[in-house]
């Protein structure tokens, strides 16, 4: 008797205890007009929920007027959702009149984005300067049609699109296609005068190509902060191009200097061969008369007339280069 007595005791102390560690949460939700039972804090404690959580999401949502259960919190918070960023965002897009359900809510909350901030940029577009400042440029560098470099910045004010948050692309996707847009226009622009004139020019081109196609944003409009003139990249570019052009000629010159250099050189090596060939020749002639002597082709008076007719014209050949001699001075 006295141990029923004492299981009895100790199973209201258990009782009694976990309605005193329950009592406030519970009291809390029943003064909010939350609808939650015992047995439901005591399953999320044996089920490692947050009951404090799950309780104040109840509370906050009822308050605003929407139908949650506890049954949906307690899900999302198990898969590893953020149940109280959840509800605000809720509660925001319910006053915002922004049609958005709780499914829809945790799973972009589930795939890894901020789905409170994406109301709030719904509700209050964003400005997103191009370049970003984490990129490290300080501008988008672009060359005109007559090669004047323009360093241009812009600012994108878009607004999150809830519809096509899951899965669209994030901001610097945007950032991206800007500054290809921006690039784009200028570099069709046929001179840098006309997008200094006309700076809406780019704003336009832009938004004309629908940027925003595929992302989690609604472009509402690009605005270019500044345009400032850089180098003269086409001048540039011609002053290497003509330096390039000089080093080809000048290599083009000196390989027909080499070629004109080994050519005289070989015409001096057949000159002197064929002088050689001379003197051979000539070194032939005595050992001809000789034999000419011998064999009775030549007599004595014929040689002699020879040797007279060779004097008169080496006498010749010098009065001649005496009179050139003369006639030079």
């Amino acid at each position: 008797m006295w141990i029923l007595i004492g299981l009895l005791g100790l199973l209201l102390f258990i009782v009694l205890m976990v309605i005193l560690s329950f009592f406030g949460l519970w009291l809390r939700a029943r003064l909010s007009g939350v609808r939650i039972t015992y047995a439901n804090l005591i399953g999320m404690t044996l089920r490692k929920v947050s009951a404090t959580v799950i309780v104040q999401g109840m509370i906050m949502s009822t308050k605003a007027g929407l139908q949650l259960s506890v049954a949906d919190l307690e899900a999302h918070y198990l898969a590893g959702g953020n149940v109280t960023r959840v509800v605000f965002a809720l509660i925001a897009a319910n006053k915002a009149n922004i049609e958005l359900e709780f499914k829809k809510a945790a799973a972009i909350d589930l795939a890894g984005r901020d789905v409170l901030d994406a109301v709030k940029t719904s509700v209050n577009p964003k400005v997103i300067d191009c370049p970003a400042a984490s990129s490290g440029k300080a501008s988008i560098e672009a060359v005109a049609g007559d090669g004047i470099q323009l360093k241009a910045k812009a600012r994108v004010t878009v607004r999150a699109n809830i519809e096509r948050l899951i899965g669209g692309a994030t901001e610097e996707t945007i950032i991206a296609r800007v500054g290809e847009g921006i690039v784009t226009t200028i570099g069709s622009s046929k001179t840098h005068k006309e997008v200094l004139e006309n700076p809406d020019l780019i704003s336009k081109r832009v938004l004309e190509k629908g940027l925003d196609s595929g992302t989690a944003f609604e472009i509402l409009s690009i605005d270019i902060a500044d345009v400032d003139v850089g180098r003269n990249i086409g001048a540039a570019l011609q002053t290497d191009q003509a330096e390039a052009d000089k080093k080809v000629a000048q290599a083009k010159a000196e390989q027909r200097r080499a070629m004109a250099i080994a050519q005289e050189q070989e015409m001096k090596a057949k000159t002197q061969e064929n002088r050689a060939k001379v003197v051979e020749a000539e070194a032939k002639i005595p050992q001809a008369i000789a034999d000419s002597f011998r064999s009775g082709n030549l007599g004595i008076m014929d040689f002699y007339r020879m040797k007279n007719i060779q004097a008169d014209t080496d006498m010749r050949d010098s009065i001649s280069k005496t009179d050139k001699g003369e006639r030079k001075r």
